[in-house]
C-alpha cells in the first residue's frame, strides 16, 4: 500500500500531493503551511520513497494512480484536488483521464506527457541501481533538481541526501514506469480544469514539454517560473504556492 501522510481541517476540501521520482511526501513541506489553511492535504509517496521495503516491479503509472485512488476510496474522499510534480504529475494526469468525475481542478508541476525520446536511459539506471544502489543519486541529481551554478536551497539539500535511503527496488522500478508513460494520445481527453508550471532552467522537463501538456490538454494554461529547475517548488516555493492556490480556488 502507497504512504500517505495527511494534514489539515477533515472537514476541508481535498488536495492530494504526488512527488518526483527520488524524493518523499516531504517535497511538498514548503507549500503545506499555506495550503492547509483552506485544504485537507493527503501526500503520498511512491514505492521504496517512505523508508520501506517496496514491491517488486514491474509497475506501471496507471497502477500507482489505482493506489493513490485506492487509499482515497478507504478515507471515504469522493472528489479532490491533484498536484503532481514529475512522476506526481504522471500520476495526477492518469487519475483526470481515468476518474474525470472525481478530479476536481489539476496542477502539474515540472512534469511531462513522456519522460525522454527513448526508454533506454531509465531502464538504464534502473539497471544501475539495483546493481549499485541508491548511494550515486544525489550526484545524479543535483544538476538537473536545481539551478545550475547556484546555491541549494536547505530543503534541496536534505532531498539529495534521502536518495541514499531509498529502496533500490521501488527506485528501480519507478524509472522502468516511467520509461513506458506516455500520456500524448489522451491529453485531450483529459477534461479536469489544468494549470502546467514549468521552471525556466529545468533540464529535465524543460518549457517545450510543459508547452507540449498545456496544448494537448483543452483549457489548460501555463505558468513558466524565473529562476527554477526541475524542484521548482523548492527553489521558488512562494510562486508555487500562489500558482496552485490561485488555480485550485
Amino acid at each position: 500500500m502507497i504512504n500517505f501522510e495527511v494534514d489539515g481541517d477533515p472537514q476541508a476540501p481535498v488536495l492530494v500531493l504526488g512527488s518526483s521520482i527520488g524524493t518523499s511526501h516531504r517535497l511538498w513541506d514548503p507549500q503545506l503551511p499555506g495550503l492547509v489553511r483552506d485544504y485537507r492535504v493527503l501526500r503520498f509517496d511512491l514505492p521504496g520513497h517512505d523508508g520501506k521495503a517496496a514491491p517488486a516491479g514491474p509497475y506501471a503509472v496507471a497502477d500507482l494512480a489505482a493506489e493513490v485512488l485506492g487509499v482515497i476510496d478507504d478515507l471515504g474522499i469522493t472528489g479532490f484536488g491533484y498536484c503532481g510534480l514529475s512522476m506526481g504529475g504522471a500520476v495526477g494526469q492518469q487519475l483526470a483521464l481515468d476518474h474525470p468525475d472525481r478530479v476536481t481542478g489539476l496542477v502539474l508541476v515540472c512534469t511531462s506527457a513522456t519522460f525522454g525520446a527513448s526508454p533506454q536511459p531509465w531502464q538504464e539506471r534502473a539497471a544501475r541501481v539495483r546493481a549499485e544502489g541508491t548511494g550515486f543519486l544525489p550526484e545524479l541529481a543535483r544538476g538537473r533538481w536545481f539551478v545550475l551554478d547556484a546555491p541549494v536551497p536547505p530543503h534541496g539539500r536534505e532531498l539529495l541526501e534521502a536518495q541514499t535511503e531509498l529502496d533500490p527496488e521501488g527506485y528501480a522500478a519507478c524509472c522502468e514506469a516511467l520509461a513506458t508513460f506516455d500520456s500524448r494520445p489522451w491529453l485531450s481527453r483529459i477534461q479536469t480544469p489544468t494549470r502546467v508550471v514549468a521552471g525556466a532552467d529545468d533540464l529535465a522537463t524543460p518549457v517545450a514539454m510543459a508547452e507540449e501538456l498545456a496544448a494537448g490538454i483543452p483549457g489548460a494554461d501555463l505558468v513558466v517560473l524565473p529562476h527554477a529547475a526541475h524542484l521548482a517548488n523548492v527553489e521558488q516555493p512562494a510562486a508555487v504556492l500562489q500558482a496552485i492556490r490561485q488555480h485550485l480556488r
